[in-house]
């Protein structure tokens, strides 16, 4: 029998040597088994658990993007990494802000928990949830919510609650989920993603002579109401068009109710794409596709008397600046403002997206078809179009009470059904009883 060299026994010695160096740090670093098992043994961990405020997502030097502070203010790495790809993906800066916020979320909660968020597992994202469902949301100083009904009597929405929303909760851990697949990418963070806690492909070992087990939702995953969307009836609206206190305003909200825009499409109008003459817009969809949108004859004349006063946009230059000081271009933040002043005296809740779904359901109560309408909105599916059609439950009784109200009484019926009955032919019917 042939005896090995001795430098493949000293190869495989260092290789060994190394491969052990490797995965004792990563052991000690992720606490894989003892950690695990201490943690498990906590269960009330989410219970009466104080958060802190801490850490802060601000808008990026140099590169468009956001950065993510931790509590002791310095920018985190991990987080910065993922929220550039993000934005070379081509993600709306709104987009991109969401995400940050989602994932700043859940570092207050590692933080509080005293684990770092390399070494975060299924029990943390489990804890997490729990944590989520019962504790008050953190809001900046300009949106605290009120503790009031849970309706608006005005609109008959619901209020925005003091607690995180299904949906809230949903988006957080969608996004911690992304966060932490693009770290096992890179070669960061734990071994195995806290929050994949369905791996493989669905039913891949399935048994072909037993029936499929329908499963709702992902783990985790918090049930969500189905809301119908509502639009603003014409008396209410036009309250909320009375409140406006400038020209621009007004015709931003023209805009919104007469073409179908997305809030920020329509803030990112330039003077190019303003064509008066045929009474378009040009807006720019998700995806970065250019769109001419017909609006209301009215929404231009407001637009006209706003140029009046401000001048007319250029090409390239921004339709919508602000009123106060050095004029900038009109933010989000700053048009949810206008609408949150008229909110305020009129005791509603009305947003931006309700002018959306008012376009949508008036033009399909005007005959359009759901394809013409699904072109306006920009959706990709019909299936997003057609929620627009189902009718209200308001709007189903008040059609049933006109129904009633619209028969004639059997006095007036003149149709045989409405005729009575015979004394004498009912006696020959029942055999002369």
């Amino acid at each position: 029998m042939r005896s090995l060299p001795d430098d493949l026994f000293t190869g495989l010695s260092g290789w060994l040597t190394a491969r052990v160096a490797a995965w004792e740090e990563p052991c000690q670093r992720h606490a894989l088994v003892m950690d695990f098992w201490d943690r498990s043994s906590d269960r009330q961990r989410a219970e009466g658990l104080t958060v802190a405020n801490v850490g802060r997502v601000i808008p990026r030097s140099g590169v468009p993007g956001f950065v993510v502070l931790d509590a002791k203010g310095e920018e985190f790495a991990p987080a910065t990494e993922y929220l550039l790809e993000l934005t070379a993906t081509d993600r709306s800066p709104q987009t991109v802000r969401t995400y940050a916020l989602s994932l700043l979320r859940f570092l207050r909660f590692l933080w509080a928990v005293g684990v770092s968020w390399e070494q975060a597992t299924s029990l943390e994202a489990r804890d997490f949830v729990l944590w989520a469902r019962q504790a008050e949301k953190f809001v900046g100083n300009r949106n605290v919510p009120q503790r009031r009904g849970s309706r608006n009597l005005v609109t008959g929405k619901r209020h925005l609650g003091m607690r995180y929303s299904p949906s809230t909760i949903n988006h957080t851990t969608t996004v911690c989920k992304e966060f932490y697949a693009f770290q096992l990418r890179v070669g960061e963070g734990p071994i195995v993603n806290p929050f994949e806690l369905r791996r493989g492909r669905s039913h891949a070992h399935h048994d072909p002579q037993r029936e499929f087990a329908f499963v709702r939702r992902q783990p985790l995953r918090q049930r969500e109401a189905h809301r119908m969307p509502r639009s603003i009836p014409d008396g209410k609206f036009n309250d909320l068009f009375r409140r406006l206190r400038s020209n621009r305003d007004r015709a931003l909200v023209a805009f919104y109710v007469s073409s179908g825009a997305r809030a920020s499409e329509l803030l990112g109008l330039t003077g190019d794409r303003v064509n008066v003459g045929d009474q378009l817009i040009g807006v720019y969809r998700k995806g970065g596709q250019l769109q001419w949108l017909p609006a209301a004859p009215d929404a231009f004349v407001w637009l006209r008397l706003y140029q009046l006063e401000g001048g007319v946009a250029g090409p390239d230059e921004p339709v919508w600046l602000t009123l106060r000081g050095e004029p900038r271009p009109l933010t989000y933040e700053a048009m949810r403002a206008v609408l949150r002043g008229c909110n305020d005296l009129l005791g509603s809740n009305w947003t931006l997206h309700d002018l959306r779904h008012t376009f949508a359901i008036r033009a399909l109560e005007g005959g359009m078809g759901l394809h013409e309408v699904q072109e306006l909105l920009g959706h990709q599916s019909l299936t997003t179009t057609t929620i627009y059609a189902v009718p209200h439950m308001e709007e189903v009784i008040e059609h049933y009470r006109t129904h009633l109200s619209s028969r004639t009484s059997p006095a007036d019926d003149s149709s045989p059904a409405g005729q009575p009955y015979n004394p004498d032919e009912l006696r020959v019917l029942w055999g002369n009883q």
